[in-house]
This record gives structure tokens, C-alpha cells and sequence, in this order.
């Protein structure tokens, strides 16, 4: 069963700018019915990999969050953290921020780029990306909170040293100030003092232990439910010194779900016919085609994956609305040719050009509930 992005009504791009209309900035509204009427500084904080179903399943591990009311959001597609952090940044869905994969095409360049480290995969010459490829070029329309900084809100995100000045900062987190977080002390401690900022405060803060665990020891893990836990305790500590005026709002950028049998694409020669370049991640594939070879190779792909996967044309992508639904004409070429995603555990690896993440366990990336669903914690 597939979840479908509520973009406009529910989806993690809306979460912002809804916050925004919260915080009554001129142009902006509560899209998704928040409640914080009177509400003058609000943080958000973003557990990288927390869906909303592993949560429910784990209440033992988060006994803060077991006793709050829970809704949830979905991500938009794909399911991953470049794309989702993208969307909140900007409050647009992928087809418009065009920051639509793990690994996608890039103009001039033959080798895919990954925006989580602004750079180009595979062999090649060192090449500076942020020279090429300016992020505020590459996604130039102002950010939620670069529209929220100019109607006088001081904003702050609250993250690890190296996301400050990164590609994906620059291109989808930009506008207000950088903090630096060390440790989950320090970022409790860092959303509390950037909350009292301002009379009107925006806060993103950022935590991505979890996912990690994820990915590694998969997420049904004992270890990610101690990792859980710590988030929990967070959590607590953060709404247990929120100033007056202030909320948190806690979220996520996708769920997660532990693959078997993958199927290996450097194995499958009926696979790499027609295909120029492999990009997204395994549970969602951007193929890049050889010119005019997408429907023989999405043919291909179904009568080789079978059930297990939907393949689908670029076009019958977007037309589906999985983007949004608008999608620029800069961005339809980072789309692949063939999109291809997992209905159910399976994924497809690289054992051979990406031999890290193909031994993880942990995947993400399609639009199963697992994958979709973000749960939406409001405190104040």
C-alpha cells in the first residue's frame, strides 16, 4: 500500500510556512491547523529517520512522547532526508525545489551529484561544486525562513558544525543565524537560548543520531530503541525549559524499514541495458536511460522485478503527482527516465559502485506508510 503526499493540507513541506501563518508573517497561514494561537517563538525540531509507525511500536522506549497526542504528516517523495529537508526548508514540494533524490543528474555533468555533501559521485577530477553548481542557483526561490527573517522574525538553526555553509544549507536551509550543536545537551541548551532571541523567534534544530542507528543496526534494533529513548529524554528537557510564549514542534523527514533480499544492480546485467547512470537510493531509483531507451528499459525493469516493485515512466511520475503538482522544467531533468520504487521490503543495492550502503540494513525511500508517515508532536 502506498502513501500519497499531502502536499497544500498535510505534508511536512506545509509544516513551516504554517508556522509562519502562526507567527503572523504577512502572507502566510496555518495550513495544517497547528493550535498555537498566541504563540510569539516556536522551535522545530527534526529526528532524522523518526516515522511515526516505528514510534507507536516502541512505546516503552518513549514514554514522554506515549503520553502526548500524535499526528502525523507525510513526506513527500521521496522519502529521504535530502528531498524532506528541501521541503521544510522551503515549504515547496520536490517538484519545485528540485532537490528530488539521494543521488540525481546534474546539468553538465555526467556523474551524478549527492546534495547531502555537494558533490559528485564516482570517478572523475576533484571537481568544486559549489562552483559549478551554486545551491542558490540550483534552488533559487527564497526559503520559509528567509521569508520569515524578512518580516522581522529572528531565526536560528540549531545543527551540527557540518551542516553550517553546506550545499543543502545554502541551497534549501538558508536565511537567519547558524548555532552549532556538540552533543544533545548542547542542542537542548541551543534551541532554549535561541528561542529567548527575539520577541519573535523561529527555530530549526536538527538530530540525526537516529537514522544512523537505523541504517546500521536496523530499526527494529535494540539499539535504535535506546537511541529512541535519549531522543525522548531530549525532548522532555527541551519542553521543560521552553520560555514563556513558546512551542516545540517535533517531526521528522521519514520512517525507515529493514530490507531483505535486495536485488543487486551490478549483478544484473538485464538490468544495466539502456541504463547510464543509477541514481536516488535503493528504495527509491532514479534510472537515467541511454537516449530514447526509457520504455524499453522500464519494460525491462517490471517483467524483471516483477510485484515486488512499481516502475514508472518520468512522465506517469509526474502525472501521478508524487512530485506535486507542479514540476519546473529545470527539475524534470533530474528525475529519472524510469522511477523505480519498493511495494514491499526489497530494495535495489550496487554491491559494487556503492558498497556501504549496500550492506546496511535499514532502508528508505518509498511511499509505503512505514516510510511516509512522520509523526507531528506540538507542545507548548
Amino acid at each position: 500500500m502506498f502513501v500519497t503526499p499531502r502536499y497544500g493540507t498535510g505534508a511536512l513541506a506545509d509544516l513551516v510556512p504554517s508556522v509562519l501563518g502562526v507567527l503572523g508573517v504577512a502572507g502566510e497561514s496555518d495550513r495544517i491547523g497547528l493550535g498555537l494561537d498566541g504563540v510569539r517563538r516556536v522551535a522545530i525540531l527534526l529526528v532524522d529517520g523518526m516515522g511515526a509507525e516505528l514510534v507507536a511500536a516502541r512505546p516503552e522506549a518513549a514514554p514522554f512522547l506515549a503520553d502526548l497526542p500524535a499526528r502525523s504528516l507525510t513526506a513527500g517523495f521521496p522519502s529521504t532526508t535530502v528531498a524532506s529537508l528541501a521541503s521544510l526548508g522551503t515549504g515547496l514540494p520536490g517538484g519545485e525545489h528540485g532537490l528530488v533524490g539521494y543521488l540525481l543528474a546534474v546539468p553538465d555533468h555526467d556523474r551524478l551529484m549527492n546534495p547531502l555533501k555537494w558533490r559528485l559521485m564516482g570517478e572523475g577530477p576533484k571537481v568544486d561544486l559549489l562552483k559549478e553548481v551554486v545551491p542558490e542557483q540550483f534552488q533559487p526561490s527564497a526559503t520559509a525562513f528567509e521569508r520569515a527573517a524578512a518580516d522581522g522574525v529572528v531565526v536560528t538553526q540549531v545543527a551540527p558544525m557540518y551542516q553550517a555553509g553546506s550545499g543543502l544549507t545554502r541551497a534549501a536551509l538558508r536565511g537567519g543565524d547558524f548555532r552549532p550543536s556538540f552533543s544533545s545537551g548542547d542542542l537542548v541548551q541551543g534551541v532554549i537560548d535561541a528561542l529567548a532571541a527575539g520577541d519573535r523567534s523561529l527555530v530549526y534544530a536538527y538530530h540525526g543520531d537516529l537514522d544512523l542507528t537505523g541504517h546500521v543496526r536496523g530499526p527494529a534494533s535494540e539499539s535504535w530503541a535506546l537511541e529512541l529513548q535519549q531522543i525522548d529524554l531530549t525532548i522532555r528537557l527541551i519542553t521543560e525549559r521552553l520560555p514563556p510564549g513558546s512551542a516545540l514542534i517535533v517531526t521528522a523527514d521519514h520512517g525507515m524499514v529493514h530490507v531483505g533480499d535486495p536485488v543487486d544492480f551490478d549483478q544484473r546485467a538485464d538490468l544495466r541495458a539502456g541504463v547510464r547512470a543509477l541514481g536516488g537510493e535503493p528504495r527509491a531509483r532514479h534510472v537515467y536511460t541511454d537516449a530514447g531507451a526509457a520504455p524499453d528499459v522500464a519494460a525491462a525493469w517490471r517483467e524483471a522485478l516483477g510485484t515486488d516493485f512499481t516502475v514508472l515512466t518520468r512522465a506517469e511520475v509526474i502525472g501521478a503527482g508524487w512530485f506535486g503538482p507542479t514540476v519546473l522544467t529545470p527539475v524534470q531533468p533530474r528525475i529519472g527516465d524510469v522511477v523505480v520504487v519498493a511495494d514491499g521490503d526489497r530494495a535495489i543495492i550496487r554491491s559494487g559502485a556503492e558498497p556501504l550502503q549496500s550492506r546496511l540494513v535499514g532502508h528508505h525511500g518509498s511511499l509505503t506508510p512505514a516510510e511516509m508517515l512522520v509523526p507531528l508532536y506540538a507542545l507548548r
